[in-house]
């Protein structure tokens, strides 16, 4: 068996400024908090003697190359990161960074937010502006009608409203 992996999917570079802060934020504690208190873990780990049956040492290790991976990640991602903090020309429309407010065929409603693939966070309603539901609402108005394919089978859906932050807070 091989290890080849096959390219992953491109994604957007977008990113909204709360996003940014976020990420700015976690890279920060990884780098100024996380990775000097797991170093001195290990170190004194290490000092206790044989590290082959160390669970403390070997853990160390392993977090701390979990931490030098996602920092890595980080730096890179926010090099070629794109901040939207503009509002579209016109705010009627789906684009980035909208909260969209839509009703199912089935009555449900629901409210998502269209963000970058760094920012999705199901708890808050926010999707990717790369996912089938992001793609077939960006550029769609209030009354549009829209069908996504899901698992289930076709799932219609009609834009009751189109928010951007700075007109109404996040809920």
């Amino acid at each position: 068996m091989s290890r080849y992996r096959p390219p992953s999917p491109p994604v957007s570079a977008y990113i909204t400024p709360e996003g940014e802060q976020a990420l700015r934020e976690e890279l920060r504690r990884l780098w100024k908090d996380e990775r000097p208190r797991v170093t001195r873990a290990v170190s004194a780990a290490a000092a206790m003697g044989d590290r082959s049956e160390n669970a403390d040492y070997i853990y160390g290790k392993r977090r701390l190359r979990e931490i030098d991976s996602r920092v890595r990640h980080l730096r890179k991602r926010l090099e070629i990161l794109k901040v939207v903090n503009t509002l579209p020309s016109n705010p009627d429309r789906v684009y980035f960074g909208a909260w969209v407010e839509v009703v199912s065929s089935d009555d449900a409603h629901h409210r998502y937010r269209l963000v970058g693939p760094d920012e999705i966070d199901p708890a808050r309603h926010h999707i990717s502006i790369d996912s089938p539901m992001g793609k077939t609402l960006l550029g769609k108005g209030i009354g549009d009608e829209v069908s996504i394919q899901s698992p289930s089978g076709e799932r219609r859906y009609e834009i009751l409203s189109v928010h951007y932050p700075s007109s109404e807070p996040e809920r």
